[in-house]
């Protein structure tokens, strides 16, 4: 019996340019993903920081507001120092000449960790009185050097 040997052809390493090739494709498709992915982890950490900074805003906005309305800290007779806003108390209000318009009293505070700057500006035309919080995403000590400081700010004019 006689076996019968099929011809040996030039297709030698066709399997491993196949694999190689495959490979090459899924590890390339695999790197997209990863570099989709880390943007969009990047973008949501910019709008969850910028959510802190503009509630740490409203939250100094509304002390600030609530203090002048209710106990008239910002007044340009008898101005009240220290206040409390957010349970932080002791938080110590400076303030410009009070006998040159326009009078400036600004203070600083942590609601919940983040920075607060209020700065409030009373005046003898309307509006009389505005104020300007600035909220931040980080602790008061690292907003000026951290480099993903977001920061979002509120008015009050009245």
């Amino acid at each position: 019996m006689k076996l019968h040997r099929t011809p040996r052809t030039n297709q030698r390493g066709f399997t491993i340019l196949l694999a190689a090739l495959v490979a090459s494709l899924v590890l390339s498709l695999g790197i997209s993903v990863f570099a989709i992915a880390q943007k969009q982890l990047i973008l949501a950490s910019t709008g969850r920081n910028s959510q802190y900074a503009f509630y740490a805003a409203d939250t100094a906005a509304e002390c600030a507001l609530y203090w002048d309305l209710r106990h008239n800290f910002a007044s340009t007779s008898n101005p009240v120092s220290p206040i409390t806003c957010d349970d932080d108390t002791g938080i110590t209000v400076s303030h410009t000449d009070l006998l040159t318009y326009p009078i400036f009293f600004e203070f600083e505070f942590e609601p919940n960790g983040y920075c607060a700057r209020v700065t409030v500006r009373k005046n003898t035309v309307h509006p009389r009185t505005l104020i300007r919080a600035d909220g931040f995403s980080e602790p008061c000590a690292q907003v000026e050097t951290s480099a993903r400081t977001l920061q979002r700010s509120v008015e009050l004019t009245y």
